[in-house]
């Protein structure tokens, strides 16, 4: 059962948001594996995959909710948290590019696997602080959003997800609902195609519903194109093709972070067909919760997932923990689960079990599934 804390997410305190901040603590490790070499490439995915899944073993589930209510003016070390994380992660990613290259003491595997570390640290964090600071109406913030993004080549997620995502989740027309038994090296390659049509796509409509043609310089495709052509060209001046390669390579394993993320937050869950291509409002039943506390400390709360996309708006810390009466509820935290995708056999045994569950307790006057999971309901308009 979920509780409501008394007290506001007050930031008076540092101490209070110190937890979230030990994403920071990556930088020296990327710094420590760039001059070590040797084992201590690898140590950013045994910090933030292997650690935050043991620490979740033991401290297991936090359920208490901050007041909903708190205003921005008592989040600044929350809010301060996720804004610098650009120029931090910027400087380290480009201070690596230029480093590694021509770095003797480091074989080519050391440098692949230590710049899978800082794609490991671009999509684990980079990104979710960007789905962070996409979501809020600050200028400052979103400009951050877009600057992770395009750090990653992936800056039409903003789009993609703001406008596709967030209004058709669950259904037919959302690229990154995952359907029941696709498995993740299905969902992969079609989201990857299906995305960017759609985001270009729901821009367009946009622009053209304000009377403005796709080029019109308001289309933010062309700040992603602009920033993303402006950081190859720095990994290049600074690292030469190698360099170039290595922050291509981050970007990868970044975007297929992000994108495992997607698959799981929402695997098997449809919203209902009303009829004439209606589908009921989004609850929090239609996204996997996970309250565990250690990762949701890392990946400040995204795995109260329900609740963000109950209200998009709120802010990290303010999210509500959602109980297995309100959402249906992951058995681990979002860096187990993540493992798990990669094994579809494995998954399947996991999860679809919980998502026949979740069905018979939300739905149980449909009785057939099917048009749900083979793709024949029609796409909401």
């Amino acid at each position: 059962m979920t509780t409501t804390d008394t007290h506001p997410a007050t930031a008076t305190s540092f101490t209070k948001t110190a937890p979230f901040w030990m994403s920071l603590l990556t930088v020296p490790l990327a710094l420590m594996g760039a001059i070590h070499g040797g084992l201590w490439v690898a140590i950013l995915p045994v910090f933030t995959w292997g650690l935050f899944s043991v620490l979740d073993a033991v401290a297991g589930t936090y359920e208490v909710n901050a007041d909903p209510q708190t205003g921005d003016d008592d989040l600044f070390w929350y809010r301060l948290l996720t804004i610098l994380w650009f120029p931090v992660q910027a400087c380290l990613t480009f201070f690596l590019v230029w480093y590694v290259p021509g770095a003797a003491h480091l074989g080519l595997l050391e440098k692949v696997v230590l710049f899978f570390g800082v794609g490991v640290i671009a999509g684990t964090i980079g990104i979710v602080y960007a789905h962070e600071l996409m979501h809020q109406k600050n200028r400052l913030e979103r400009w951050m959003g877009d600057l992770l993004m395009t750090i990653t080549l992936y800056g039409h997620f903003r789009s993609e997800h703001l406008l596709v995502h967030h209004r058709y989740v669950g259904t037919p027309r959302d690229p990154v609902s995952a359907r029941y038994n696709e498995g993740f090296y299905v969902f992969l390659p079609r989201v990857l195609r299906e995305c960017l049509v759609s985001a270009w796509k729901a821009e367009a409509a946009m622009l053209a519903r304000r009377q403005r043609a796709w080029w019109h310089r308001s289309n933010p495709f062309w700040r992603y194109g602009l920033l993303q052509s402006a950081f190859l060209g720095l990994a290049f001046a600074l690292g030469g093709w190698i360099g170039l390669g290595l922050f291509v390579f981050q970007a990868i394993v970044a975007i297929w972070q992000l994108e495992l993320v997607n698959y799981i937050e929402h695997y098997g869950l449809t919203r209902k067909h009303l009829g004439d291509g209606k589908y009921e409002h989004v609850q929090p039943r239609h996204s996997w919760n996970a309250n565990q506390l250690a990762s949701n400390w890392l990946l400040i709360n995204l795995q109260r997932h329900s609740d963000h996309h109950y209200k998009p708006d709120r802010r990290f810390p303010l999210l509500q923990a959602r109980g297995p009466q309100e959402a249906p509820q992951m058995p681990y935290g979002y860096p187990v689960m993540t493992g798990l995708a990669m094994i579809p056999a494995l998954w399947r045994r996991v999860m679809n079990p919980r998502v026949a569950d979740w069905q018979r307790a939300h739905y149980p006057e449909i009785e057939d599934w099917a048009p749900y999971r083979d793709g024949s309901l029609p796409r909401p308009r």
